[in-house]
């Protein structure tokens, strides 16, 4: 069993609480047979734990689901997963932050449509759900998450747990996410400098973990079907080398509504 790498690293969540949130408006959308089910993701806001707050002024769309490895094997014709057995609507893992990048330029190319993977900002904001629930869509997991208690070791198909309350799944556990970010310790965050968090959402792409004007770490959050309670709250965060291929860790999607 394969869990997050050696330099994964340790963190708090930026996110204190829920400041406001509107309802989920639009229809969910499909761009192509092979294209992830988008659902909207409402305008609203959030406070930082040390103040300052983050504002989504426009809505977007985010997955339902994690990437499949159907939906992989569409477009990039292969299945790098550890876990093929499971099937085409169970997450594709073993696929790095690069590998998701390219992913995503076939999918912009087959659809003209603009997808990305969400920054930790538009993650956190969509897991909690205009709620002030610890995981992504309740007080307790077994309802809504794959995790070491009840994953049997192994990843499971997707949405087959309960969706939070804007209909996403899997927020918590089956796979880590790869987030857009570049990690940032949050103790700086903690000091006071909140310049480190675009009040708009944005990924964070400054310059505490790069070298050379390289990242070398990409923010993955959520936890997976290997790991305990803890690294399932929304207040864990972590992050991996973004050329890492391990099975515990996937994607999911957002583009703009």
């Amino acid at each position: 069993m394969v869990s997050l790498s050696s330099k994964a690293l340790g963190g708090l969540m930026l996110v204190f609480a829920l400041a406001s949130a509107a309802s989920p408006s639009g229809p969910r959308v499909q761009d192509c047979p092979e294209c992830p089910e988008m659902a909207p993701i409402p305008t609203g806001s959030f406070v930082l734990s040390e103040g300052g707050k983050v504002t989504f002024s426009k809505p977007f769309m985010m997955s339902t689901t994690l990437v499949t490895q159907g939906q992989w094997r569409a477009l990039m014709h292969r299945n790098p997963s550890a876990f093929p057995r499971c099937g085409d609507n169970c997450p594709v893992d073993r696929v790095s932050w690069e590998d998701a990048q390219v992913y995503i330029l076939r999918l912009n190319a087959r659809t003209g449509r603009h997808y990305r993977l969400p920054s930790e900002s538009e993650w956190g904001y969509a897991c909690r759900a205009g709620l002030t629930s610890p995981y992504c869509g309740g007080d307790t997991l077994d309802p809504i998450a794959w995790y070491g208690e009840n994953s049997a070791n192994h990843p499971h198909p997707v949405a087959t747990k309960a969706p939070n309350a804007w209909g996403l799944y899997d927020m918590s556990g089956n796979l880590w996410e790869w987030m857009e970010d570049c990690y940032q310790n949050t103790h700086r965050i903690n000091q006071g400098d909140r310049r480190n968090v675009p009040d708009n959402g944005a990924a964070w792409e400054g310059d505490a973990a790069e070298q050379d004007g390289e990242c070398l770490s990409r923010v993955v959050r959520g936890g997976s079907w290997n790991n305990n309670a803890h690294d399932l709250a929304l207040s864990r965060r972590t992050a991996d080398d973004p050329t890492v291929r391990v099975n515990t860790i996937g994607f999911r999607l957002v583009r703009d509504q």
